[in-house]
């Protein structure tokens, strides 16, 4: 089994661009403070050594690459196991239709909703998490997996361009929820959305949910005043209007959401700024839920393999330096 120790770091390459600018515009200040002040024939003479700054920036960018690459830690499996391990079945169901994308909730209640979803299954390691994504119709995007980064990696990705149809199908959400999973046992259903809902069946499958030993919990993103909903349009942000040419406002539908809860089971909650209170009492909840038993083959001792590839990143950082003595 191979797999990155801190799949987390790979959002470090995502600075590698702005790495790359600072230091050129430092490269070019330089440059252009030395032709104001040394005569170009005597600089020849002091800075003999010429190098490709293509060169150099290739360097740099194979350096920090290698670093990030480091620090992730590839890793495979050397001692492989197994045990018997008690995990709740959570799946938690984003809405990414577009009137998440209203500002109401800072930045938006999307980016709000990600946010959550991050910190809260960081708190259920052990656990097996999936992932669905609904607006007019739903899809299972991870399904049941302990691999809580893959999960984690896959919520941050969600975007309203996913949704193949728009609109809020819950119940259908619900439904496939249920269609995942088939083992007689207790498992958790979260619903994060603005309760937007466009269909009438929702109400209908929570309560066949608890029947078939889910518990729905529901998570409500907006605010009671509402928002405008914005949309992307020829590259600028744009809003919706009804055909009366009114700008559509977006109202969490907090009515609907905690008879949801009531009628699966579990519990209602209302996302605020500070989620971390929401995180807990729900963990709370979950906790009391009957586990079930699992053996698994897991591997309990890892090799890893960043030395590999922090070494050619010092040498790369030697040979910049060299760079650097020959040109100052």
């Amino acid at each position: 089994m191979f797999r990155w120790e801190e799949i987390s770091g790979f959002y470090l390459l995502m600075l590698i661009p702005s790495v790359v600018i600072l230091w050129w515009w430092s490269r070019k200040r330089t440059r252009d403070l030395r032709e104001k002040t040394i005569h170009p024939n005597l600089l020849d003479r002091l800075v003999p050594f010429k190098v490709n700054e293509v060169q150099q920036i290739s360097l740099l960018v194979a350096m920090l690459t290698l670093i990030v690459l480091a620090y992730v830690n590839p890793q495979s499996g050397l001692k492989k196991e197994k045990q018997s391990v008690e995990k709740s079945d959570i799946i938690i169901a984003l809405d990414i239709s577009n009137s998440m994308n209203a500002k109401d909730i800072s930045p938006s209640r999307l980016e709000k909703s990600k946010r959550f979803i991050s910190d809260f299954i960081r708190t259920r390691k052990g656990d097996q998490v999936g992932l669905i994504y609904f607006a007019g119709s739903a899809f299972l995007q991870i399904p049941l997996t302990t691999d809580v980064s893959a999960v984690e990696m896959f919520a941050r990705a969600a975007n309203t361009n996913m949704a193949g149809t728009q609109g809020t199908n819950i119940g259908e959400a619900i439904d496939l929820a249920l269609k995942s999973v088939q083992e007689p046992h207790q498992r958790a259903l979260i619903l994060i959305s603005d309760g937007e809902d466009h269909d009438d069946k929702a109400l209908g499958m929570a309560a066949k949910a608890k029947e078939a030993g889910w518990n729905v919990f529901t998570i409500a993103v907006g605010t009671d005043a509402g928002s405008m909903v914005p949309i992307a349009e020829d590259g600028h942000e744009a809003y919706i209007y009804d055909d009366q040419g009114n700008p559509v406002i977006s109202i969490v539908n907090i009515d609907l959401l905690k008879d949801l809860a009531s009628k699966g089971g579990g519990a209602f909650y209302r996302l605020t700024d500070d989620h971390r209170s929401v995180i807990s009492d729900l963990n709370v909840r979950l906790d009391k839920l009957q586990k079930h038993a699992r053996e698994v083959q897991s591997y309990t001792e890892y090799k890893s393999y960043y030395q590999y590839l922090l070494f050619p990143a010092m040498v790369l950082m030697l040979i910049g330096f060299f760079y650097d003595f020959k040109i100052k």
